[in-house]
Protein backbone atom coordinates (compact mmCIF):
# COMPACT_ATOMS: atom_id res chain seq x y z
CA UNK A 1 0.00 0.00 0.00
CA UNK A 2 0.94 3.67 -0.63
CA UNK A 3 1.16 4.18 3.31
CA UNK A 4 4.51 1.65 3.32
CA UNK A 5 5.83 3.67 0.77
CA UNK A 6 8.63 6.11 2.67
CA UNK A 7 9.21 9.48 2.61
CA UNK A 8 13.31 9.80 1.86
CA UNK A 9 15.12 13.15 0.72
CA UNK A 10 16.18 13.46 -2.67
CA UNK A 11 19.91 13.79 -1.47
CA UNK A 12 19.86 10.33 -0.03
CA UNK A 13 18.78 8.65 -3.28
CA UNK A 14 20.78 10.72 -6.00
CA UNK A 15 24.49 10.23 -6.93
CA UNK A 16 25.01 14.31 -7.72
CA UNK A 17 23.15 17.46 -7.17
CA UNK A 18 25.64 20.43 -8.29
CA UNK A 19 24.46 23.82 -8.19
CA UNK A 20 25.08 25.72 -11.34
CA UNK A 21 27.41 28.80 -11.44
CA UNK A 22 25.83 31.68 -10.23
CA UNK A 23 26.85 34.43 -12.71
CA UNK A 24 26.22 34.70 -16.49
CA UNK A 25 28.31 32.98 -18.70
CA UNK A 26 29.84 35.53 -21.72
CA UNK A 27 27.87 34.57 -24.83
CA UNK A 28 28.91 34.55 -28.34
CA UNK A 29 26.73 35.20 -31.46
CA UNK A 30 28.52 32.70 -34.04
CA UNK A 31 27.01 29.22 -33.53
CA UNK A 32 29.52 26.77 -31.59
CA UNK A 33 29.17 23.00 -30.68
CA UNK A 34 28.45 24.33 -27.10
CA UNK A 35 24.80 25.65 -25.63
CA UNK A 36 23.73 27.07 -22.16
CA UNK A 37 20.35 26.30 -20.64
CA UNK A 38 18.77 28.98 -18.78
CA UNK A 39 15.85 29.19 -16.53
CA UNK A 40 13.67 29.96 -19.71
CA UNK A 41 14.43 26.86 -21.37
CA UNK A 42 13.09 24.40 -18.80
CA UNK A 43 9.39 24.75 -19.10
CA UNK A 44 6.51 21.69 -18.38
CA UNK A 45 8.56 18.95 -17.97
CA UNK A 46 10.56 19.68 -20.11
CA UNK A 47 13.99 21.28 -21.62
CA UNK A 48 13.69 23.00 -25.07
CA UNK A 49 17.44 23.48 -26.12
CA UNK A 50 16.40 25.99 -29.43
CA UNK A 51 16.53 29.07 -27.94
CA UNK A 52 20.14 28.25 -26.50
CA UNK A 53 22.95 30.64 -26.19
CA UNK A 54 26.46 29.97 -27.63
CA UNK A 55 29.54 29.95 -25.96
CA UNK A 56 32.66 29.17 -26.30
CA UNK A 57 34.53 25.71 -25.62
CA UNK A 58 36.78 27.69 -23.00
CA UNK A 59 33.18 28.86 -20.97
CA UNK A 60 31.69 25.65 -21.66
CA UNK A 61 34.64 24.30 -19.69
CA UNK A 62 34.96 27.01 -16.98
CA UNK A 63 30.94 26.57 -16.27
CA UNK A 64 31.09 22.28 -16.17
CA UNK A 65 34.05 21.97 -13.83
CA UNK A 66 32.23 20.94 -11.23
CA UNK A 67 29.97 18.58 -13.13
CA UNK A 68 28.93 17.80 -16.81
CA UNK A 69 25.35 17.03 -17.72
CA UNK A 70 24.59 13.40 -18.81
CA UNK A 71 21.07 11.96 -20.47
CA UNK A 72 18.95 11.35 -17.57
CA UNK A 73 19.62 14.25 -15.78
CA UNK A 74 16.75 15.83 -13.71
CA UNK A 75 17.34 20.15 -14.15
CA UNK A 76 15.27 22.46 -11.17
CA UNK A 77 14.80 25.82 -11.79
CA UNK A 78 15.17 27.56 -8.77
CA UNK A 79 14.82 30.83 -9.61
CA UNK A 80 13.05 33.04 -12.15
CA UNK A 81 10.49 31.21 -12.19
CA UNK A 82 10.71 28.43 -8.84
CA UNK A 83 9.86 25.05 -9.71
CA UNK A 84 10.20 24.06 -13.18
CA UNK A 85 11.62 21.04 -14.32
CA UNK A 86 12.91 19.31 -16.75
CA UNK A 87 15.66 16.38 -17.94
CA UNK A 88 18.59 16.33 -19.94
CA UNK A 89 17.65 14.39 -23.34
CA UNK A 90 21.00 15.85 -25.46
CA UNK A 91 24.24 16.85 -23.43
CA UNK A 92 26.96 17.11 -25.42
CA UNK A 93 28.53 20.62 -25.42
CA UNK A 94 25.21 21.42 -23.30
CA UNK A 95 25.35 23.22 -19.95
CA UNK A 96 23.56 24.81 -17.00
CA UNK A 97 23.13 28.48 -17.48
CA UNK A 98 22.27 30.61 -13.84
CA UNK A 99 19.95 29.81 -11.22
CA UNK A 100 19.62 25.77 -11.86
CA UNK A 101 19.89 23.08 -10.31
CA UNK A 102 21.19 18.98 -11.28
CA UNK A 103 20.32 16.28 -10.39
CA UNK A 104 22.04 12.78 -11.38
CA UNK A 105 20.06 9.95 -9.71
CA UNK A 106 21.18 6.64 -7.66
CA UNK A 107 19.65 4.04 -10.51
CA UNK A 108 19.87 1.03 -7.92
CA UNK A 109 17.36 3.29 -5.66
CA UNK A 110 15.54 5.78 -8.19
CA UNK A 111 14.13 5.58 -11.61
CA UNK A 112 15.28 9.04 -13.41
CA UNK A 113 12.07 10.08 -14.90
CA UNK A 114 10.07 9.16 -11.47
CA UNK A 115 12.15 11.89 -10.14
CA UNK A 116 11.11 14.09 -12.77
CA UNK A 117 7.34 13.55 -12.29
CA UNK A 118 7.85 13.44 -8.43
CA UNK A 119 9.36 17.02 -9.06
CA UNK A 120 5.91 18.23 -11.20
CA UNK A 121 3.85 16.89 -8.37
CA UNK A 122 1.74 18.75 -6.23
CA UNK A 123 3.69 17.29 -3.26
CA UNK A 124 6.81 18.86 -4.48
CA UNK A 125 5.88 21.93 -6.26
CA UNK A 126 4.06 22.80 -2.88
CA UNK A 127 7.79 22.29 -0.88
CA UNK A 128 9.19 24.43 -3.83
CA UNK A 129 6.38 27.32 -3.69
CA UNK A 130 6.93 27.65 -0.36
CA UNK A 131 9.69 29.31 -0.76
CA UNK A 132 7.75 32.28 -2.38
CA UNK A 133 7.82 35.41 -0.52
CA UNK A 134 10.82 34.31 1.69
CA UNK A 135 11.28 38.01 2.39
CA UNK A 136 14.11 38.39 -0.81
CA UNK A 137 13.60 40.60 -2.95
CA UNK A 138 13.63 37.60 -5.72
CA UNK A 139 11.67 34.82 -4.60
CA UNK A 140 14.15 31.79 -5.21
CA UNK A 141 14.62 28.28 -3.32
CA UNK A 142 18.22 28.55 -1.36
CA UNK A 143 20.69 26.01 -2.94
CA UNK A 144 20.62 23.71 0.58
CA UNK A 145 17.47 23.63 0.81
CA UNK A 146 17.56 21.65 -3.13
CA UNK A 147 19.29 18.88 -1.11
CA UNK A 148 16.11 18.36 1.37
CA UNK A 149 12.96 18.14 -1.00
CA UNK A 150 11.16 14.88 0.59
CA UNK A 151 9.28 12.39 -2.08
CA UNK A 152 7.56 9.26 -1.53
CA UNK A 153 9.86 6.44 -2.62
CA UNK A 154 7.94 3.32 -4.22
CA UNK A 155 9.88 0.28 -4.79
CA UNK A 156 12.17 0.65 -7.98
CA UNK A 157 9.86 -1.58 -9.67
CA UNK A 158 7.12 0.45 -9.05
CA UNK A 159 8.98 3.73 -10.01
CA UNK A 160 9.44 2.70 -13.27
CA UNK A 161 6.01 1.07 -13.97
CA UNK A 162 4.64 4.77 -13.31
CA UNK A 163 7.49 6.49 -15.18
CA UNK A 164 6.61 4.37 -18.14
CA UNK A 165 2.85 4.99 -18.05
CA UNK A 166 3.72 8.71 -17.43
CA UNK A 167 6.31 9.19 -20.12
CA UNK A 168 4.23 7.45 -22.92
CA UNK A 169 1.33 10.00 -22.73
CA UNK A 170 4.16 12.52 -22.60
CA UNK A 171 6.06 11.20 -25.46
CA UNK A 172 2.68 11.66 -27.45
CA UNK A 173 2.16 14.75 -26.29
CA UNK A 174 5.24 15.71 -27.51
CA UNK A 175 4.78 13.64 -31.05
CA UNK A 176 1.76 15.55 -31.56
CA UNK A 177 3.42 18.77 -30.93
CA UNK A 178 5.86 18.17 -33.34
CA UNK A 179 3.63 17.03 -36.09
CA UNK A 180 2.12 20.73 -35.46
CA UNK A 181 5.39 22.38 -35.87
CA UNK A 182 6.15 20.63 -39.23
CA UNK A 183 2.27 21.37 -40.05
CA UNK A 184 2.91 24.87 -39.74
CA UNK A 185 5.88 25.27 -41.41
CA UNK A 186 4.61 23.54 -44.55
CA UNK A 187 1.54 26.31 -44.51
CA UNK A 188 4.28 28.90 -44.16
CA UNK A 189 6.83 27.59 -46.90
CA UNK A 190 3.99 27.51 -49.19
CA UNK A 191 2.85 30.79 -48.70
CA UNK A 192 6.76 32.13 -49.02
CA UNK A 193 6.91 30.32 -51.78
CA UNK A 194 3.94 31.67 -53.89
CA UNK A 195 2.99 35.17 -52.59
CA UNK A 196 6.81 36.43 -51.43
CA UNK A 197 9.29 34.65 -53.94
CA UNK A 198 6.89 33.68 -56.76
CA UNK A 199 8.40 30.60 -57.27
CA UNK A 200 5.80 29.22 -59.75
CA UNK A 201 5.71 32.71 -61.71
CA UNK A 202 9.62 32.52 -61.92
CA UNK A 203 9.51 28.80 -63.49
CA UNK A 204 6.61 29.51 -65.71
CA UNK A 205 8.77 32.50 -66.93
CA UNK A 206 11.23 30.19 -67.94
CA UNK A 207 9.22 27.71 -69.29
CA UNK A 208 8.97 25.19 -66.91
CA UNK A 209 6.22 23.56 -64.79
CA UNK A 210 6.23 24.87 -61.25
CA UNK A 211 7.59 21.95 -59.06
CA UNK A 212 5.40 19.94 -57.06
CA UNK A 213 2.29 21.85 -58.60
CA UNK A 214 -0.67 20.31 -60.61
CA UNK A 215 -1.40 21.63 -64.05
CA UNK A 216 -4.83 23.40 -62.56
CA UNK A 217 -2.68 24.76 -60.00
CA UNK A 218 -0.07 26.06 -61.90
CA UNK A 219 -2.80 28.11 -64.32
CA UNK A 220 -3.67 30.32 -61.98
CA UNK A 221 -0.02 32.23 -61.69
CA UNK A 222 0.73 34.49 -64.98
CA UNK A 223 3.90 33.36 -66.85
CA UNK A 224 5.77 37.02 -66.35
CA UNK A 225 6.26 40.08 -64.37
CA UNK A 226 4.94 43.85 -64.61
CA UNK A 227 6.49 46.80 -62.16
CA UNK A 228 4.17 48.10 -59.79
CA UNK A 229 4.60 50.48 -56.96
CA UNK A 230 6.24 47.91 -55.28
CA UNK A 231 9.03 46.76 -58.00
CA UNK A 232 8.27 43.41 -59.57
CA UNK A 233 4.82 41.91 -59.03
CA UNK A 234 3.41 38.97 -61.20
CA UNK A 235 1.43 40.02 -64.08
CA UNK A 236 -2.25 41.08 -63.10
CA UNK A 237 -2.46 41.10 -59.61
CA UNK A 238 -2.90 44.40 -57.67
CA UNK A 239 -1.22 46.52 -55.10
CA UNK A 240 -3.80 46.86 -52.00
CA UNK A 241 -3.75 48.40 -48.98
CA UNK A 242 -4.06 46.45 -46.15
CA UNK A 243 -7.85 47.88 -44.97
CA UNK A 244 -8.88 47.19 -48.44
CA UNK A 245 -8.52 43.60 -47.16
CA UNK A 246 -9.34 43.06 -43.82
CA UNK A 247 -10.53 44.88 -40.42
CA UNK A 248 -8.41 44.40 -36.98
CA UNK A 249 -11.69 44.82 -34.98
CA UNK A 250 -11.38 45.36 -30.79
CA UNK A 251 -11.81 43.29 -28.58
CA UNK A 252 -14.06 44.16 -25.43
CA UNK A 253 -12.32 44.11 -21.42
CA UNK A 254 -13.29 41.43 -19.36
CA UNK A 255 -11.83 41.11 -15.84
CA UNK A 256 -10.90 38.11 -14.68
CA UNK A 257 -13.10 38.88 -11.72
CA UNK A 258 -16.16 38.81 -13.95
CA UNK A 259 -15.12 35.33 -16.03
CA UNK A 260 -17.39 33.46 -15.08
CA UNK A 261 -16.08 29.36 -15.31
CA UNK A 262 -16.55 27.88 -19.24
CA UNK A 263 -14.25 26.19 -22.01
CA UNK A 264 -14.69 29.57 -23.92
CA UNK A 265 -10.46 30.41 -24.65
CA UNK A 266 -10.36 34.36 -23.34
CA UNK A 267 -7.32 35.36 -25.60
CA UNK A 268 -4.93 38.77 -24.43
CA UNK A 269 -1.70 40.07 -26.09
CA UNK A 270 -0.02 37.18 -24.71
CA UNK A 271 -2.31 34.27 -25.61
CA UNK A 272 -4.98 32.51 -23.88
CA UNK A 273 -5.40 34.10 -20.09
CA UNK A 274 -8.34 31.54 -19.28
CA UNK A 275 -11.65 30.89 -19.92
CA UNK A 276 -15.28 32.01 -20.08
CA UNK A 277 -19.12 30.72 -20.65
CA UNK A 278 -19.60 33.12 -23.41
CA UNK A 279 -17.57 33.78 -26.84
CA UNK A 280 -17.57 37.08 -28.25
CA UNK A 281 -16.50 35.98 -31.89
CA UNK A 282 -17.20 33.03 -33.29
CA UNK A 283 -14.19 30.74 -34.84
CA UNK A 284 -12.13 30.38 -36.77
CA UNK A 285 -10.45 33.97 -36.52
CA UNK A 286 -7.05 36.01 -35.97
CA UNK A 287 -6.23 37.25 -33.05
CA UNK A 288 -3.47 40.40 -32.92
CA UNK A 289 -1.69 41.30 -29.98
CA UNK A 290 -2.62 45.73 -29.20
CA UNK A 291 -1.07 46.30 -25.82
CA UNK A 292 1.33 44.92 -24.27
CA UNK A 293 2.82 42.27 -26.88
CA UNK A 294 2.40 44.03 -29.32
CA UNK A 295 2.06 41.61 -32.76
CA UNK A 296 1.42 38.71 -31.13
CA UNK A 297 -0.28 36.49 -33.52
CA UNK A 298 -2.88 33.70 -32.78
CA UNK A 299 -5.01 31.04 -34.93
CA UNK A 300 -8.00 30.11 -33.04
CA UNK A 301 -10.54 27.80 -34.46
CA UNK A 302 -13.21 27.30 -31.92
CA UNK A 303 -15.27 30.52 -30.26
CA UNK A 304 -13.22 32.64 -28.42
CA UNK A 305 -13.19 36.14 -26.59
CA UNK A 306 -10.63 38.67 -27.19
CA UNK A 307 -10.54 41.41 -24.38
CA UNK A 308 -9.21 44.90 -25.33
CA UNK A 309 -5.50 44.09 -25.59
CA UNK A 310 -5.96 42.49 -28.66
CA UNK A 311 -7.63 43.40 -32.37
CA UNK A 312 -9.50 40.42 -33.79
CA UNK A 313 -9.84 39.64 -37.99
CA UNK A 314 -12.91 39.76 -39.85
CA UNK A 315 -12.20 39.34 -43.44
CA UNK A 316 -13.85 38.22 -46.55
CA UNK A 317 -10.60 37.02 -48.00
CA UNK A 318 -9.33 33.47 -46.74
CA UNK A 319 -8.55 33.64 -42.67
CA UNK A 320 -5.52 31.43 -43.67
CA UNK A 321 -4.23 33.83 -46.36
CA UNK A 322 -4.69 36.50 -44.01
CA UNK A 323 -2.97 35.01 -41.15
CA UNK A 324 0.07 34.28 -43.43
CA UNK A 325 0.13 37.25 -44.63
CA UNK A 326 0.23 39.25 -41.27
CA UNK A 327 3.15 37.04 -40.22
CA UNK A 328 4.92 38.84 -43.16
CA UNK A 329 4.30 42.59 -41.83
CA UNK A 330 6.43 42.78 -39.04
CA UNK A 331 3.54 43.82 -36.58
CA UNK A 332 5.57 43.30 -33.29
CA UNK A 333 8.16 45.78 -34.62
CA UNK A 334 5.40 48.59 -34.75
CA UNK A 335 5.10 49.63 -31.29
CA UNK A 336 3.48 53.66 -31.16
CA UNK A 337 3.52 54.04 -27.78
CA UNK A 338 6.37 54.81 -25.66
CA UNK A 339 4.48 53.99 -22.34
CA UNK A 340 2.91 51.37 -22.58
CA UNK A 341 3.87 48.98 -26.18
CA UNK A 342 0.81 49.31 -27.94
CA UNK A 343 -0.40 49.14 -32.10
CA UNK A 344 -1.97 51.47 -33.69
CA UNK A 345 -4.37 49.96 -36.36
CA UNK A 346 -3.88 53.05 -38.65
CA UNK A 347 -0.44 51.94 -39.25
CA UNK A 348 -1.09 48.40 -40.14
CA UNK A 349 -3.82 49.46 -42.78
CA UNK A 350 -1.69 51.99 -44.57
CA UNK A 351 0.73 49.55 -45.33
CA UNK A 352 0.16 48.08 -49.32
CA UNK A 353 0.86 44.26 -50.29
CA UNK A 354 0.78 42.54 -53.42
CA UNK A 355 -2.51 40.55 -53.86
CA UNK A 356 -3.22 37.60 -55.96
CA UNK A 357 -6.73 36.68 -58.02
CA UNK A 358 -9.57 35.36 -56.02
CA UNK A 359 -8.93 31.63 -57.68
CA UNK A 360 -5.75 31.20 -56.19
CA UNK A 361 -5.85 32.46 -53.03
CA UNK A 362 -9.10 29.90 -53.15
CA UNK A 363 -6.65 27.01 -53.96
CA UNK A 364 -4.00 28.63 -51.11
CA UNK A 365 -6.98 28.35 -49.07
CA UNK A 366 -7.88 24.50 -50.18
CA UNK A 367 -4.32 23.42 -49.16
CA UNK A 368 -4.11 25.07 -46.13
CA UNK A 369 -7.00 24.54 -44.71
CA UNK A 370 -6.51 21.00 -44.23
CA UNK A 371 -3.28 21.40 -42.84
CA UNK A 372 -4.68 23.98 -39.93
CA UNK A 373 -7.73 21.05 -39.51
CA UNK A 374 -5.49 18.61 -38.89
CA UNK A 375 -3.26 20.72 -36.62
CA UNK A 376 -6.42 21.68 -34.68
CA UNK A 377 -7.32 18.15 -34.12
CA UNK A 378 -4.03 17.45 -32.65
CA UNK A 379 -4.48 20.16 -30.20
CA UNK A 380 -7.67 19.03 -29.50
CA UNK A 381 -5.81 15.22 -28.50
CA UNK A 382 -3.09 17.09 -26.63
CA UNK A 383 -5.58 19.10 -24.58
CA UNK A 384 -6.76 15.31 -23.66
CA UNK A 385 -3.85 13.45 -23.36
CA UNK A 386 -2.62 16.45 -20.86
CA UNK A 387 -5.72 16.04 -18.78
CA UNK A 388 -5.12 12.58 -18.55
CA UNK A 389 -1.48 12.70 -17.62
CA UNK A 390 -2.34 15.73 -14.87
CA UNK A 391 -5.19 13.52 -13.29
CA UNK A 392 -2.90 10.69 -12.83
CA UNK A 393 0.10 12.27 -12.21
CA UNK A 394 -0.62 13.07 -8.27
CA UNK A 395 -2.48 10.08 -7.72
CA UNK A 396 0.35 7.60 -8.94
CA UNK A 397 2.88 9.47 -7.30
CA UNK A 398 1.32 9.72 -3.83
CA UNK A 399 0.42 5.74 -4.20
CA UNK A 400 -3.63 6.52 -4.47
CA UNK A 401 -3.64 4.83 -7.82
CA UNK A 402 -1.93 1.83 -8.48
CA UNK A 403 -0.77 0.08 -11.31
CA UNK A 404 -2.55 -2.66 -11.48
CA UNK A 405 -5.63 -0.80 -10.94
CA UNK A 406 -5.31 1.17 -14.27
CA UNK A 407 -4.94 -1.41 -17.23
CA UNK A 408 -3.81 -0.23 -20.21
CA UNK A 409 -2.90 2.85 -21.92
CA UNK A 410 -5.32 1.90 -24.48
CA UNK A 411 -8.11 1.60 -22.85
CA UNK A 412 -7.83 4.37 -20.45
CA UNK A 413 -7.81 6.89 -23.90
CA UNK A 414 -10.57 4.80 -25.08
CA UNK A 415 -12.38 5.52 -21.78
Amino acid sequence: MSSEWPFVMVEDVCELIVDCVNKTAPIVTEVTPYRMIRTTNVRNGRIDLSGCKFVKQETYKTWTRRAQLNYGDVVLTREAPIGEVGMVTEAEGVFLGQRLMQYRVNPQSLDARFLLYSFLSPSLQQQFGSHEGSGSVVSHIRVGDCFKFKLKLPPLEVQQGIATMLGAIDDRIALLRETNCTLEAIAQVLFKSWFVDFDPVHAKQQGELPIDLEKTTAALFPNSFEISEMGLIPTGWKIERIDNLLELAYGKALKASERINGQVPVYGSGGVTGYHNEALVDGPSIIIGRKGTVGSLYWEDRPFFPIDTVFFVKSKLPLTYCYYLLKTLGLSEMNTDAAVPGLNRNNVYRLLVRCPSPELLTEFDNIVSGLRHRIFLNMVQIQTLTALRDTLLPRLISGQLRLPDLGSIAELKAA
